[in-house]
């Protein structure tokens, strides 16, 4: 008689392990559909385009020879061209030659001062977004001013300085942090 028992209860431990992954295959189907298919709804990415000077630099190979006292300053713009406000950085990049610790730099939005030191500390790593948003089409006028200062003497004497200007941007839109990445 144990037996019977027995095989009714193999039997009806078989029957409800095999409901129960019926049940679990159903379940996770209509979870996997339910993510999956979304009906008209549509999704677009941003874009993030900026016109720096028309890529053109802002003082060119040869344009100055510098010497102790010494202040260039040359006008350049920034434009948003993406679809989206952005947070946006100017930095320096590709810097070669010893002038790069001796200039100071000072970029200007009208008398609002955006970065100011030495070239070698404005790399991308190291400077900072801009305080203030630049618009969806909005063109900034900004002026860059390359100073030697005077007290250094005559130490810079045979060095030279390449760069690149560069920007950054990333989009305002859930990014309160300033992000870049």
């Amino acid at each position: 008689m144990g037996k019977p028992k027995t095989a009714k209860k193999l039997t009806a431990s078989i029957a409800a392990v095999i409901v129960l992954a019926v049940c679990l295959c159903v379940t996770t189907f209509a979870l996997v559909y339910s993510t999956v298919a979304v009906d008209n709804n549509l999704f677009q990415t941003g874009v993030i385009k900026i016109n720096l000077n028309d890529g053109k630099p802002v003082i060119t190979e040869h344009e100055y020879l510098f010497e102790p006292g010494m202040t260039v300053e040359k006008d350049f713009y920034i434009e948003n061209q993406s679809t989206w406000d952005v947070y946006y950085k100017l930095y320096f990049d590709n810097v070669e030659g010893g002038l790069a610790d001796l200039l100071e730099v000072e970029i200007r939005d009208g008398d609002a001062v955006l970065m100011e030191g030495k070239i070698s500390d404005l790399t991308r790593e190291k400077a900072g977004a801009a305080d203030d948003v630049l618009k969806l089409s909005e063109r900034r006028d900004l002026t860059i001013s390359f100073h030697y200062p005077e007290e250094t003497g005559n130490s810079g004497q045979a060095l030279y300085l390449a760069f690149d200007l560069k920007a950054d941007a990333v989009q305002t839109r859930n990014n309160p942090g300033r992000l870049f990445d």
